[in-house]
């Protein structure tokens, strides 16, 4: 491999193993056309070409650990400064202050970041709860927008977030389910495509939290009061109650903010399994599951099981797909999506597919006709399992140097902002993500089947 290859920053993928398998998606040394298209000296080179007039400038509007991440990997994008920050607690106002200099603006209210005119774009990292208001108020306002997923926190929110990206035709909205512009995906779908694991038919993943800030315990400062956290404004779209501070810093254990597990974590597994497919989304929803070992007054379960329909449409076979989500063990830190057809199988991750391929017989070497043809002569054949042959296995992954799904996101955002072009996880990319996840929620909670109408949008009764 020559110098120059390496330093390109979405290096592409190789395989570690490549042996009796055909197609073009499964050579070595694959780089698709999106990978060419920068480099690393390119993005060295891109910091110095913008000037200060044609900066893309940025607000953060929820400076929790989410949304701390999501600034300090946009403003890594050449031609990227972030200018503002919002909170509804003070000291997180005050770190962003320090982490990001005196010179930036902060504010509780979110509407003084919005009227602001050095504003081009918003990080939206808030509760879910406040995700379709802020949204569709930043667009309105001629902002472009990244928000953190889910896109929104109940399902009849939707359509109000995909009417203001539509009639905002200048601003450019996208889903932080970073995934979606994972090299991950983006292989596994051109392998799917390609046929390297013939008809799909069944897709599962798993996801699992390894510490207890994992499971959502996170810390509460020793200041937290009334006086240093806005809380009538936190509840302002909400049910009102008396000062909580668990309610506000661990919001996501509590259904009037958050959306549980399958808002955080299924959603993600949705993005990446429709991106690499091609689907809208499922058609029947189950779910079960239970607050099996986090009983500290959270209102939503640690164990989730999750069962999902998805009907045959033009682009893909009908399938099934099974997610879990576990909080209990203490072992995780690990999520993987498993997608199975007829002739093998990959496990896809943000930075690695692992692809498995069944060896194909001759029709002589079938055993299965084998095992005809002798019951057909009258003779009785026992096919002895040792003479089943191991399937082929192929590791594809990021090479040195690739910078990750989360700063491509935040790439592909800005550069459609640029550009005026499109970025993968749209409003309506992101609803269909988020619905079988709400959906998940509600078959939970009312204990029935849920079903949904991924084309037009909609709930089912049935």
């Amino acid at each position: 491999m020559t110098e120059n290859s390496k330093g390109n920053s979405r290096r592409g993928f190789i395989t570690k193993l490549a042996k009796g398998v055909v197609g073009a998606s499964l050579l070595p040394n694959i780089i698709t056309a999106a990978d060419r298209k920068r480099s690393l000296e390119q993005l060295r080179r891109q910091k110095d070409h913008y000037s200060a007039n044609d900066q893309i400038q940025i607000a953060l509007i929820g400076a929790g650990g989410m949304g701390t991440a999501d600034a300090s990997t946009a403003i890594q994008v050449p031609g990227v400064k972030l200018v503002a920050a919002c909170d509804l607690y003070d000291g997180r106002l005050a770190d962003a202050k320090k982490k990001w200099g005196s010179d930036i603006y902060t504010t509780r209210d979110y509407k003084e970041i919005l009227e602001r005119k050095d504003v081009d774009a918003v990080i939206i990292a808030t509760p879910d709860s406040w995700h379709k208001d802020i949204s569709v108020a930043a667009m309105n306002k001629g902002k472009s927008v990244y928000c953190e997923k889910p896109m929104v926190h109940d399902i009849t929110e939707g359509a109000a977030v995909v009417d203001a990206q539509n009639r905002n035709k200048g601003v450019v909205f996208e889903v932080g389910s970073q995934g979606v512009s994972s090299l991950g995906n983006e292989k596994a779908r051109e392998l799917l495509k390609d046929g390297a694991i013939g008809q799909l038919n069944y897709a599962e993943g798993f996801w699992a939290r390894m510490s207890p800030f994992g499971a959502w315990q996170y810390p509460i400062p020793a200041d937290a009061s009334p006086a240093t956290v806005g809380w009538d404004a936190f509840l302002a779209n909400n049910k009102k109650r008396p000062f909580d501070p668990l309610r506000f810093f661990r919001w996501r254990n509590y259904r009037d903010y958050g959306t549980g597990v399958s808002g955080d974590l299924f959603v993600h597994l949705f993005s990446s399994l429709h991106l690499v497919t091609g689907s809208i989304g499922p058609d029947k929803i189950m779910a079960t599951g239970g607050l099996r070992y986090w009983k500290d007054g959270r209102e939503v379960p640690d164990v989730m099981l999750g069962m999902f329909d998805y009907p045959e449409t033009n682009i893909h076979p009908a399938f099934n797909l099974s997610l879990r989500v576990n909080f209990v063990d203490g072992t995780g830190g690990t999520n993987y999506l498993r997608m199975v057809g007829s002739e093998g199988s990959m496990t896809v991750e943000w930075d690695k597919v692992t692809l498995y391929r069944n060896k194909a017989y001759a029709a002589t070497d079938d055993p299965l006709l084998q095992t005809k043809q002798q019951k057909d002569n009258g003779k009785q054949y026992v096919y002895e399992r040792k003479d089943m042959l191991p399937p082929d296995k192929l590791e594809y992954v990021a090479e040195e140097g690739y910078k990750g799904a989360h700063f491509d996101h935040f790439y592909n955002l800005f550069n459609a902002m640029r550009t005026k072009g499109k970025v993968n996880e749209d409003a309506l990319f992101g609803f269909r993500a988020a619905a079988p996840a709400l959906l998940c929620n509600d078959s939970y909670f009312q204990n029935k089947i849920m079903y949904w109408d991924p084309k037009n949008l909609k709930t089912v009764n049935k």
